[in-house]
């Protein structure tokens, strides 16, 4: 059975055969930024259209506003319409990554407005260890959707200020994805400098995943959450990682295992460390 916003490949074979889905490969490599679209033309789900997490799931940087910041809506509207979806339409996003940038896009069509969206759980590696066929090159161009921003289904972005004014405080607890060694100060080819944020506390979102590449249990990750937020309720929560992507992998670890109403801080900690005044910590 479906976990929320996550599919199984069973599912998404009755998905298929029903008609009228979107399906979107997220594949992408931070180290590499070209290398997602290659493989996918090497190898997609059949139907599947491509979303690069820089073209299509990002905005400018401008150097101080993190490496990922998010588009307006209008015009990330404007970019789903461009690849064909449709107000109402189901969505399935994807990649072959742990569903870290299928989480991003996830993440940003809820706050676009659109709720009818899940992640594949297991992502590419799941469908071709089921023996299912992929395709090759890119399918036609699609017809145009007609999507536009609506009300959002996730909680306002937090923003640095709001983070800056609550240490000390603990209305908020800021939660980082990045690995344990980011986390405590470890130097990093993606961050221009070490360490955390004041106050934050780690979960790692690979802790996520099984040993197959799957999503814990609802139970197990909601141990590890509550853990986390140190008894805070999820509505004070805060995702936080390098650039806004990994990060919603952990809100949608969240939301299968039932807590629902934590933040996400697109920025998150390149856009923090932008600013040499904003506190550090290691």
């Amino acid at each position: 059975m479906s976990r929320g916003p996550i599919v199984s490949v069973r599912e998404l074979q009755a998905l298929i055969a029903e008609g009228g889905l979107l399906l979107l490969d997220c594949d992408f490599d931070l180290a590499d930024p070209a290398l997602g679209l290659a493989r996918y033309r090497e190898g997609h789900l059949p139907g599947a259209r491509h979303v690069d997490l820089e073209r299509d799931l990002s905005g400018l940087p401008d150097g101080s506003n993190g490496r990922h910041p998010l588009p307006s809506r209008e015009a990330f509207a404007a970019t789903m319409r461009r690849l064909g979806l449709a107000t109402g339409q189901q969505v399935v996003a994807y990649d072959g990554s742990g569903g870290i940038y299928a989480a991003r896009l996830w993440w940003m069509l809820r706050w676009l407005g659109h709720g009818r969206v899940v992640v594949l759980d297991g992502g590419k590696q799941a469908w071709v260890r089921a023996g299912l066929p992929l395709e090759t090159g890119e399918p036609p161009s699609p017809v145009p959707g007609d999507i536009v921003p609506g009300n959002s289904l996730v909680g306002p972005p937090a923003n640095a200020a709001q983070i800056l004014a609550d240490i000390g405080k603990g209305a908020l607890q800021v939660v980082d994805a990045r690995d344990p060694a980011r986390f405590g100060g470890t130097p990093h080819p993606l961050d221009t400098v070490s360490g955390h944020i004041p106050g934050a506390t780690n979960r790692f979102y690979a802790q996520n995943l099984d040993e197959a590449g799957l999503l814990r249990p609802a139970q197990e990750l909601a141990a590890a959450f509550k853990d986390a937020l140190g008894g805070k309720p999820p509505e004070q929560a805060v995702m936080q990682c390098g650039s806004g992507v990994t990060a919603c992998h952990n809100l949608l670890a969240m939301e299968v295992a039932g807590l629902k109403g934590a933040r996400l801080y697109p920025g998150s900690w390149s856009e923090w460390t932008a600013d040499p005044m904003r506190p550090v910590e290691r």
